[in-house]
């Protein structure tokens, strides 16, 4: 999945955020910043494996946080199940 994937889709953005929605089952997909710190993305990255959740890790906090249409940089971010 692209960045352009993830800015047309319905999404949450931001660490907690997205840690929520994988344990609630609605993420279909998960981005990690590259550049986020491992202490803060290693728990939400084990959450995915667990659920069998993709995890694209390819992309820096600032390209997220502009792909999501935010004016700060984003550690994390979930691509949503269509409802």
């Amino acid at each position: 999945m692209t960045l352009e994937e993830l800015g047309k889709s319905e999404f949450v953005v931001g660490l907690k955020e997205t840690k929520r929605a994988v344990e609630n089952g609605i993420a279909s997909c998960v981005f990690v910043a590259s550049d986020c710190d491992e202490r803060f993305s290693a728990k939400l990255k084990a959450k995915c494996a667990e659920n069998g959740i993709p995890v694209v890790e390819s992309f820096s906090k600032k390209e997220m946080g502009e792909a999501c249409g935010i004016k700060v940089k984003a550690a994390a971010a979930a691509v949503l199940k269509a409802r």
